[in-house]
């Protein structure tokens, strides 16, 4: 019976902070081109952001925070697809099925599941080759913060 208690305690502590581990979001590596197929950047596996000639443009860390190339954060994607501005505001989100929502929850583009970059209208406008859905929260800060493809 104390053995059971004490698993028990030890349970109710320590998963928050195993749950609170699992809740960073995946940091990919991925090429990303304009509608023209032009590599126009890059995201690294240790969360660097890359322009189109290789200089460090920023970086998103694992727990959400986006920084920009002087390691001022700018802004936050949360697990759930929230995207927060330096203030905490929401400007927007990412669904689950790749839809990109501004501000006011209206749909302004989508990531499909080849990381092809779908403006408002349906056209694309580019692409993140290495995509895959857990890359989601990574590329919707990129399309939020360094390369808003999804306005063209």
């Amino acid at each position: 019976m104390l053995r059971t208690l004490i698993g028990f305690l030890v349970f109710s502590v320590f998963m928050p902070m195993i749950s609170n581990e699992a809740s960073a979001i995946d940091r990919c590596s991925m090429t990303v081109r304009n509608g023209s197929g032009s590599s126009v950047g890059r995201l690294e596996s240790d969360g660097t952001v890359r322009d189109s000639s290789g200089s460090g443009d920023g970086r998103i860390d694992a727990d959400g925070t986006v920084r920009n190339s002087s390691g001022s954060s700018i802004g936050k994607v949360t697990e759930d697809g929230t995207i927060r501005n330096s203030s905490g505001s929401s400007i927007g989100r990412v669904d689950s099925d790749g839809t990109l929502r501004g501000s006011s929850g209206s749909s302004i583009g989508r990531i499909d599941a080849s990381g092809t970059v779908r403006n408002s209208s349906g056209s694309s406008s580019g692409r993140f080759d290495g995509y895959s859905d857990s890359c989601r929260q990574a590329a919707a800060a990129y399309l939020f913060f360094f390369n808003p493809l999804h306005m063209r």
